[in-house]
């Protein structure tokens, strides 16, 4: 079966950018690789940061999201709240400063620095869940 390899994530500042989702990771920080700055997930899938060309069209802020254990969430949490970052409980940004706990787990977004929509959740949604929404 297939299975993603990498992606590029636009950015205006490739290191920057990389390097904040490093930190909330715990990751190593990011490597040069050409004209991206690589950040490589425990499941093998690399974020190729890319900064946009400056005279093209706008980049849209998209959303990525990120399924880790109970004890990593714990510290991309703990990261969040030392950084005094705002984060939200749903996708939409309605409900500021809280956490979900979507299908017994737990979850929640912030914004990177360019904008893209970072998911932390701890339980994969439900069928049920998603059909309900």
């Amino acid at each position: 079966m297939p299975r993603l390899d990498h992606t590029i994530v636009h950015s205006t500042d490739r290191f920057a950018s990389a390097g904040f989702l490093a930190d909330l990771l715990g990751a190593p920080e990011p490597k040069a690789y050409g004209p991206f700055a690589a950040l490589k997930l425990d499941n093998g899938v690399t974020l190729d940061y890319a900064e946009h060309v400056a005279g093209g069209s706008e980049f849209v802020p998209t959303h990525y999201a990120f399924l880790v254990t109970e004890e990593e969430f714990d510290a991309i949490f703990a990261r969040i709240q030392e950084r005094e970052r705002p984060y939200w409980a749903d996708p939409m940004h309605n409900r500021p400063q809280v956490i979900n706990t979507l299908d017994g787990g737990r979850g929640l977004y912030l914004n990177d620095p360019d904008g893209h929509n970072m998911e932390f959740l701890t339980r994969t949604y439900s069928e049920e869940l998603l059909t309900s929404m």
